[in-house]
């Protein structure tokens, strides 16, 4: 059996950003077949696409593995306005992002909860829209989908809040609201019950391939409604009380 094509992966994922069209799979040879194959096309785009600027980080479970993807400046806005243009599907999610003010190199961990936390400059609202460069969202095995930016479209982030310390995110009240019709309003959500860990997780294994977590960087830590397709024109808004909320359009 020929080695996985881990450059033919990534060269096909790339080609579909740039071009605007969509894969149907990954070519024979290059469909990765555990989770540091996927990994290392994931790090083979990002570094083709530039310097990361966030994370998104998740797991499906209270104990389960997390898994993540590097962002990019090119998908992380704090606008409330987005062309319909630039979405193949729009899978809304409510979450909840945070923004390092102090670096956290893998050399210098390993890093507990408090270290973690300690490096964190501003907590965020932010709505994700789930994307994907194949031609049916979810149709491609779940390795792929790793690869492709673990479904990543854009991430819009709401202002930031510096006294954070007060909120914890297992019981944050959460409100998704699509087009004024309310579809979530509940405490928590988030499959992974505690977004901290996660973090904890991202700073000692999970950034390590690409330098680790970064001051400036924004990590945000999995929906906490869900996932919501919806078609343009569309407003969806996330509310987080106490922390804030956010809004975008895409028309």
């Amino acid at each position: 059996m020929p080695p996985f094509d881990i450059d033919a992966a990534a060269a096909a994922l790339l080609d579909a950003r740039r071009s605007r069209s969509r894969l149907d799979a990954l070519p024979e040879g290059a469909r990765p077949g555990s989770e540091a194959e996927a990994y290392a096309v994931q790090d083979a785009v990002a570094r083709a696409l530039g310097p990361v600027a966030g994370w998104k980080v998740g797991a499906p479970g209270a104990t389960a593995a997390p898994a993540r993807a590097a962002l990019h400046a090119d998908t992380i806005f704090e606008t409330d306005e987005l062309p319909a243009s630039l979405f193949h599907v729009i899978g809304a999610e409510a979450e909840i992002a945070y923004r390092f003010g102090r670096d956290l190199p893998p050399e210098a961990g390993p890093y507990d909860r408090e270290a973690v936390l300690a490096a964190v400059a501003t907590m965020h609202p932010a709505i994700e829209i789930a994307d994907t460069r194949f031609a049916v969202f979810g149709a491609v095995d779940a390795h792929s989908q790793r690869a492709d930016q673990q479904n990543h479209g854009v991430l819009v982030l709401g202002p930031g809040l510096s006294d954070w310390r007060g909120l914890d995110p297992v019981t944050q009240p959460v409100r998704l609201t699509v087009d004024g019709k309310t579809l979530h309003d509940h405490v928590g959500g988030n499959s992974a019950v505690d977004p901290v860990r996660l973090l904890v997780w991202l700073a000692n294994e999970g950034a390590r391939s690409l330098g680790g977590i970064r001051a400036g960087q924004v990590v945000t830590t999995g929906s906490c409604t869900g996932t919501d397709f919806v078609t343009a024109p569309t407003r969806i808004a996330a509310e987080f009380p106490g922390l804030g909320s956010v809004a975008l359009t895409i028309g």
